[in-house]
C-alpha cells in the first residue's frame, strides 16, 4: 500500500454533523462509527462518533471524530486544509465558504491563479486555489 496523508479532524459532540457536511460538499462514501459500536454502550459518548472516514470520487480522504467528554476540546487552530486543482473546484469553494466564514473572497491572485479562504460553519479552515487552464 502506498502511504497516505489526510486531515484527521476533530470535534466537540458534532463530527457527524461536519462528516455529513463534507459528503454533500464533496460526494463520496461515508463511514461513520459511534463510541458505543465499541463497547461504550452505556457511557455518555455513546452517541458520538469514534471515527469517520470520507472517501471522494476525487481521491480525497477526510476522517475526524469527537473527542470524548473526558477530554478537554480544543478548538482548530494553526492549519488549513488546502485545495488545489482546475474550475471544478469552484463548487467545493461555493459550498465550504456560503454558512461559513470568507477570509480572503476567491479571486485572481498575483500568480494567476484564483486563490481563496474560508473557515466552514464547523470551524476548519480551508485554502482553495483555482488553476488557470495551461494555453
Amino acid at each position: 500500500m502506498a502511504s497516505r496523508l489526510s486531515p484527521y479532524l476533530n470535534f466537540n459532540g458534532n463530527a457527524r454533523q461536519a462528516l455529513e457536511f463534507y459528503a454533500s460538499v464533496f460526494g463520496g462514501n461515508l463511514s461513520l462509527s459511534t463510541f458505543a459500536e465499541f463497547g461504550a454502550k452505556d457511557s455518555p459518548d455513546a452517541d458520538r462518533i469514534m471515527h469517520g472516514m470520507l472517501e471522494t470520487d476525487a481521491g480525497y480522504t477526510i476522517m475526524g471524530a469527537d473527542v470524548t467528554s473526558e477530554m478537554e476540546y480544543q478548538p482548530m487552530a494553526g492549519f488549513s486544509v488546502s485545495l488545489s486543482g482546475d474550475d471544478a473546484l469552484r463548487d467545493y469553494w461555493a459550498k465550504l465558504s456560503a454558512s461559513g466564514t470568507t477570509t480572503m473572497p476567491l479571486q485572481k491572485q498575483a500568480w494567476g491563479d484564483e486563490f481563496g479562504m474560508c473557515i466552514d460553519k464547523f470551524g476548519v479552515s480551508w485554502l482553495v486555489n483555482i488553476s488557470q487552464p495551461q494555453a
